[in-house]
């Protein structure tokens, strides 16, 4: 039978145990090891059957457990130090409180997944697990953060494999109120809610739950609300779920009932509003419509309300490849913004120009939420160096006129959250050298380039710490790999193989992450016969735990797992490679840190960032990987190795390309990873290895950090955009929106007409380090004055083509006042600060206060191809 009704009977906690209730509703406990060790003490057994899920262990602790802690004064002074250490994380002063005025009283983050802990599966990979990474940091440095996505009521899926090692699929429901969460309510006690308006004059109601993490509250909609028809309440069903309308209808409820959900929680609680807005990835997008719809609401125009809109809005990309960003067809769009749909007072055009592929090589006919959201932030990032790079690359046509490197997308490096990924022994290590107070600061606040504590731990100690956490990786292993045979079908009888899978004394390789197939989860693959050597090799063995799930609709992707576990499956080799299901935030607490190398082998500029490594690495996992995301930036020969790619023509053969890199991470493993591992001193210690790790953590330590990602971001976007935020006020913004509509009129009328060059050499052609070049430019502005522009030099290297390359720009000024003819000429000079190929060329851009750049507005006058004497490439 079924029941027909569901409810959640909460355990009534004696008086002097409520403080635990709270604890177990502010999810600091997922990085906090006192709170957690208190939980584990109220009963063990029920703490492991929980899953360390504090809500569903205080669901089942008996009532004369309950009954006796009460009486325990023991524990009761523990929890009242937990409960009073809380309190003062809450609301004590922090590095936020610290810095000078000026900084964004609040600011919203938005983001379609949190990955926060396993006890709240609201995450598939790594944009989530940043995402909940950035909200924990931003706690643990007072930054005063709000932070909003959907609660999915199936979270993602949970993987399991059948005997033929095919991926499976299920999506267990989750009860909210078996979370850690509470739901958002109007001052009469009853559930708030958002709306949406939907075509044919359907509604779209969610109600607003609330997480704590730490001090930053978290808003999750939820559209299983009873007022909504079957299809609605549908729509918060699965992260990443369905296609098409239901995709759009998720991304809408994310960003406009976003706001609006951000809105209704400042009201009710005082939170301060948000002067900065930042999009984590393309799918929040739509919160800048519900901020202009707002505006225009309120007396704006559209033009002068997109400006303010834009001028507190912080963009952030994580895709390299155009096939991850969401694009819809305008028509479905049109539909759900036209008459009777959403954000009526804004023209249904307005909404479908945002999202126009107008570029060479765009389609027109789809409406692209990456490029809405780029065109809604005056401020946008990369998630690494490399990243900003190929970003800058790939939608340079929404900048047309400028080289890539001018594209205004800038780059903020992705970091972890120390305390949620290092093992507990990493840390207890790390107090030992410096004491606790100070090593939480180092991984939470951070600030420091290196951890030269690490320099004075002995040897054996590292070594043994490595052994220890191999140790338990190896048991975590083997009670996971059974768990999954015994849901394949296996006996028991089969099994006993499993108690020697892996060994504790054995190289480890990690390979863990989502598998599209440009991460190339089979590459070790390529060569059986020697990844075999590799593994059953008598003196220097390697055994490698891998994991991962496929896209459920990305069935390529499956077919890389199933390859991959039949071939773990082989009694030759399954001791020595092992396959988990169902890859998450605690399989991967345990996988960081007991593996000693982590592999990442994906096709290169294809990793965004990759920051399971920075996970391991904090762990003293010395990392293994293509030049790709975060590596390329920081790799060193001292901690780590780099898998070489195959550049160049290779690259046309992605069969030869694999080939070429699968030889070079064999090579690797046999010539200098296993022999460095396996090379021991006469006190059987490895000498080298144990210098790479200690480097690792002492230089890449402070690097990896989140809290060094989140202050960046504070420094370099919240607080420049909060600034222009406050600049623009009503009439500010009217006067800009106009200014920018009489410069985009005029501009086609722009030109350069003329330049000439004197160098003070008097050599054509050629001239001295330190010399100068004298600039004449006429240029003609047709009904723009000399104020609406700015007039620049723009130079650096030439190559055989004569394009520019690590450019400089020098303003030129105006000589005087405009010929008869309305030609004005501009001059200055030019200084040649660097030998060997050198050029320059002269440009005019547009020029006002309140741009956030030269190519925000993508307007650009050149010079035609002769434009006067001694122009051009003066050094060759």
């Amino acid at each position: 039978m079924k029941a027909i009704r569901r409810f959640s009977v909460r355990p009534v906690l004696p008086e002097s145990l409520r403080p635990l209730s709270e604890l177990a509703r502010n999810l600091r406990w997922s990085w906090h090891p006192e709170t957690r060790e208190l939980f584990q003490s109220v009963d063990p057994e029920g703490w492991r059957a929980a899953g360390g899920d504090p809500m569903r262990l205080l669901g089942s602790v008996p009532a004369a457990r309950l009954a006796a802690l009460a009486e325990d004064r023991r524990f009761k002074r523990r929890l009242a130090a937990a409960a009073d250490d809380l309190h003062d994380y809450l609301t004590g002063r922090r590095w936020y409180q610290e810095q000078p005025p000026g900084l964004p009283a609040a600011i919203a983050y938005f983001s379609p997944e949190f990955g926060i802990t396993a006890a709240l599966p609201q995450y598939s990979g790594g944009l989530g697990i940043l995402a909940g990474d950035h909200l924990k940091s931003a706690s643990d440095l007072g930054v005063p953060l709000i932070g909003v996505g959907l609660l999915y009521r199936h979270g993602y899926f949970r993987q399991s494999l059948s005997r033929e090692g095919w991926q499976q699929e299920h999506y267990p429901l989750l009860d909210p109120n078996e979370l850690p969460l509470t739901m958002l309510r109007e001052a009469d006690g009853s559930p708030s809610r958002v709306v949406l308006a939907l075509p044919g004059g359907r509604s779209l109601f969610a109600y607003v739950w609330q997480a704590r993490v730490g001090r930053v509250p978290l808003l999750l909609l939820d559209s299983d609300v009873e007022e909504n028809a079957p299809g609605e309440r549908e729509v918060t069903d699965r992260l990443y779920g369905g296609g098409g309308e239901h995709r759009l209808l998720q991304e809408m409820l994310l960003g406009i009932g976003g706001v609006r959900a951000v809105r209704t929680y400042c009201r009710l609680t005082g939170h301060p509003e948000p002067e900065v807005f930042h999009t984590n990835e393309g799918h929040a997008g739509f919160l800048g419509l519900e901020r202009i719809r707002e505006l225009v609401d309120a007396g704006a125009d559209f033009d002068s309300a997109l400006e303010r809109a834009r001028a507190g809005a912080v963009f952030t990309t994580h895709t390299p490849v155009p096939a991850g960003i969401d694009r819809f067809e305008r028509e479905l769009v049109a539909r759900h913004f036209g008459p009777g749909g959403e954000l009526p007072g804004i023209e249904v055009e307005r909404v479908l120009d945002l999202g126009l592929e107008n570029y060479p090589g765009g389609e027109p006919a789809l409406f692209n939420m990456a490029v809405m959201g780029l065109r809604l932030a005056q401020r946008a990032n990369g998630v690494s160096t490399l990243h900003g790079q190929v970003s800058r690359q790939m939608f340079a046509g929404l900048w047309p006129g400028f080289d890539p490197e001018e594209v205004p997308i800038a780059s903020v490096t992705n970091g972890v959250h120390a305390p949620t990924w290092v093992a507990p022994e990493v840390l207890r290590l790390g107090a030992r050298q410096i004491g606790q107070s100070r090593a939480e600061d180092a991984l939470t606040v951070g600030g420091s380039q290196r951890w030269d504590a690490v320099a004075d731990i002995p040897e054996a100690d590292i070594w043994e710490l490595r052994r220890t956490l191999r140790e338990q990786l190896v048991e975590e292993v083997r009670t996971r790999l059974r768990a999954s045979w015994r849901e394949r079908g296996a006996g028991a009888a089969e099994l006993g193989w499993i108690e020697t899978a892996l060994d504790p004394d054995v190289l480890t390789i990690g390979f863990a992450r989502r598998v599209p197939s440009y991460k190339r989860l089979t590459l070790m693959l390529r060569d059986r016969e020697r990844l075999t050597r590799l593994l059953l090799h008598p003196e220097r063995p390697v055994q490698i735990v891998v994991a991962g799930k496929a896209h459920p609709a990305d069935d390529s992707g499956k077919r890389l797992v199933q390859e991959l576990v039949r071939f773990a499956d082989d009694p030759r080799v399954r001791h020595r490679l092992v396959f988990l299901p169902d890859y998450g935030m605690a399989m991967a607490q345990k996988l960081y840190p007991g593996c000693d190398v982590w592999l990442n082998n994906p096709l290169r500029p294809l990793e965004a960032c990759g920051t399971s490594g920075m996970k391991a690495a904090l762990n003293g996992c010395l990392n293994l990987s293509v030049l790709d995301g975060w590596w390329d930036e920081w790799f060193e020969p001292d901690f780590g190795w780099a898998i070489p790619t195959a550049d160049g023509t290779a690259t046309t053969d992605d069969n030869r390309r694999d080939d070429l890199e699968a030889a070079a991470l064999y090579g690797l493993l046999e010539e200098r990873v296993a022999p460095a591992f396996y090379d021991r001193s006469a006190g059987g210690l490895p000498g080298r290895w144990i210098e790479m790790v200690r480097r690792t953590l002492t230089t890449l330590g402070p690097k990896v950090l989140a809290g060094r990602m989140v202050r960046e971001y504070v420094e370099r976007l919240y607080t420049p955009a909060a600034e222009a935020q406050r600049a623009l006020d009503a009439d500010a913004a009217r006067e800009l929106a106009v200014w920018k509509a009489r410069v985009r009129d005029a501009w086609h009328a722009v030109a350069v007409d003329h330049v000439e060059a004197v160098s003070d050499t008097g050599v054509n052609g050629t001239a001295e380090l330190g010399s100068t070049v004298s600039l004449r430019v006429s240029v003609t502005l047709g009904t723009l004055d000399p104020s609406d522009v700015e007039v620049q030099a723009v130079a650096g290297r030439v190559d055989p083509t004569d394009r520019l390359s690590r450019t400089s720009t020098f303003p030129l000024k105006p000589a005087g006042a405009a010929a008869l003819d309305g030609r004005r000429i501009y001059e200055g000079p030019l200084t040649l600060d660097r030998t060997g190929p050198f050029g320059y060329t002269v440009r005019i851009l547009p020029a006002h206060p309140l741009l956030a750049g030269g190519a925000e507005m993508g307007l650009v006058a050149l010079p035609p191809e002769a434009t006067g004497e001694n122009a051009g490439v003066l050094l060759r």
